[in-house]
């Protein structure tokens, strides 16, 4: 059960640390909102990647074919929502944020939600960590024992959370050293590369599906 846990905490990490659309929302949320924001902007995504691990572990088949069958429409759909999400950073005022942290409107459960579904609508973070746990040599399966699988999944919460808390806290430690101007540059910045991301997506997703038409395939 341990060692379940140890190698969930190393599939976790894992799939939090590349630094993603999620990464840098977090790093911009914790600039501009301070730690808890950016944190439960991670948790979001730590929530997210607990579920695709459970789904991976109970019904890996049917969910790795329904996703390989449909991935088009949910690349698009996923890159849509990445690429709002990076328009309406852009579009924040950091200077604003500041001061409804002061009076303590931080509308923290928004942050949470808006990283819980880019994580979910985004297939490549299945197939990430069917790849870690296959990396971890993790063989948990539909036909272990629930503690095992349970161990395996908490696991995987840990190891994200403990990358997001390590991001946060770090990124913190700078926040209060940079001007308004500085926070409004990393905001537009974080910003046109989140709908970069979410755009590229949008297009992979549509070349797929009006390849075969075209190729008359």
């Amino acid at each position: 059960m341990l060692e379940s846990i140890l190698k969930g905490i190393i599939v976790g990490a894992g799939a939090s640390i590349p630094l993603g659309p999620i990464g840098i929302m977090c790093i911009q949320k914790t600039l501009s909102k301070g730690r808890a924001s950016g944190y439960l902007t991670g948790a979001g995504a730590s929530i997210a990647d607990s579920f695709y691990a459970m789904l991976a572990i109970l019904s890996l088949a049917v969910v790795k074919s329904f996703i390989s069958h449909n991935q088009p429409i949910v690349m698009l759909i996923g890159g849509s929502i990445v690429a709002v999400i990076g328009l309406k950073i852009f579009l924040t005022n950091p200077i604003k944020q500041i001061r409804m942290r002061i009076y303590g409107e931080k509308k923290l459960f928004g942050d949470f939600i808006t990283s819980f579904i880019m994580t979910i609508t985004n297939p490549g973070a299945l197939f990430l960590i069917l790849g870690l746990f296959a990396f971890a040599n993790m063989n948990v399966d539909e036909h272990s024992s629930m503690s095992i699988i349970f161990a395996a999944v908490i696991g995987v919460f840990i190891g994200a959370n403990l990358w997001w808390i390590t991001l946060c806290t770090s990124i913190n430690v700078f926040r209060n050293r940079l001007r308004l101007r500085q926070l409004m540059l990393i905001n537009r910045i974080s910003g046109i590369i989140i709908m970069a991301i979410g755009l590229f997506s949008v297009g992979k997703s549509l070349w797929a599906l009006i390849s075969p038409l075209l190729l008359g395939h």
